[in-house]
């Protein structure tokens, strides 16, 4: 479905400028959001056991066999704009997430696997080497949910909004400047978003698509930035880290997007795949980062 065009049509009946639509529009990302209970038609499932190839192990790191998250049916999800999920066949992520957490700041990449499963293959329940790791299995159903970028979305507290400007840094200040001038109806049209696709206040299991976790985009650039600057690509000056870090972050907002978020058995974990657009496009799922972190999930 045309969301977008959807959007637009939708904002343009309520008299909203044509040009800040379209740069609205730039930011405004939908994600698919998964939740178990009766509602709707089952698209995946939870813990269990998963289905593999006949052919193809249980993927695992050096401790063993990775923990099965969840899987989804492609062909069953809603498409969104911009999100090139596979067409068809399953997705499986994996996710040691205690081991993954110790490694957010190494790079270690062992401990997360996301596996294509193509529509047609000969699949099987795979075996799992220690049932007391398997979660208890359930269904979930898949509705559409609104994303907007953290710099762009208004205060959700407006009893802080007159909160001194100086206790923002000067590319948030900057930031803010330009929305306002760029956007003067920006409370409306992030108001419109809402209303056509109402945030969900019972519980997700997780979310799929969307904005990445600001905690893992701060992981994304500090790593990008080292690496970087051992290149000899650029060269950060002494005390301009954190500056450097903010506008980093900015520009890989748009180049990287979330392609799962989820709690883990209702502890304070929650995991996080993040993709670049051209790599989820080009089908390289090898190419997800995945970052665990410790917070409140809701």
């Amino acid at each position: 479905m045309d969301h977008q065009g959807q959007f637009r049509r939708a904002a343009l009946a309520l008299s909203l400028p044509d040009d800040e639509v379209g740069r609205f529009i730039e930011h405004l990302r939908l994600s698919i959001r998964l939740s178990g209970g009766s509602r709707g038609v089952p698209v995946g499932q939870f813990r269990g056991l998963p289905r593999l190839p006949v052919d193809e192990d249980w993927p695992s790191d050096e401790f063993g066999q990775l923990p099965f998250i969840f899987s989804v049916d492609c062909a069953l999800l809603p498409r969104i704009d911009g999100f090139d999920l596979p067409v068809d066949g399953s997705l499986l992520f994996f996710l040691n997430h205690e081991k993954d957490h110790l490694a957010t700041n190494t790079g270690d990449q062992q401990f997360s696997r996301v596996v294509h499963v193509p529509a047609g293959t000969e699949t099987a329940v795979a075996e799992p080497s220690d049932f007391q790791s398997v979660g208890k299995q359930y269904d979930v159903s898949a509705t559409l949910s609104v994303e907007l970028p953290t710099w762009l979305a208004p205060d959700e507290d407006e009893e802080e909004e007159d909160e001194d400007e100086d206790d923002h840094s000067p590319f948030q200040q900057q930031l803010a400047r330009d929305l306002e001038r760029e956007m003067p109806h920006l409370d409306e049209l992030c108001a419109l978003a809402y209303d056509l696709w109402p945030p969900d206040e019972g519980f997700a299991s997780a979310y799929i698509g969307g904005y990445v976790d600001d905690e893992v985009i701060e992981s994304l650039a500090g790593q990008t930035l080292v690496v970087r600057e051992m290149a000899g690509e650029i060269v950060i000056q002494s005390g301009k880290w954190y500056s450097q870090l903010e506008q980093e972050q900015h520009r890989l907002t748009s180049e990287w997007m979330s392609l799962a978020i989820f709690s883990l058995d209702e502890e304070s974990y929650y995991g996080s795949f993040a993709v670049r657009h051209d790599d989820l496009a080009a089908g390289r799922l090898d190419k997800a980062f995945s970052v665990t972190t410790i917070s409140e999930y809701e």
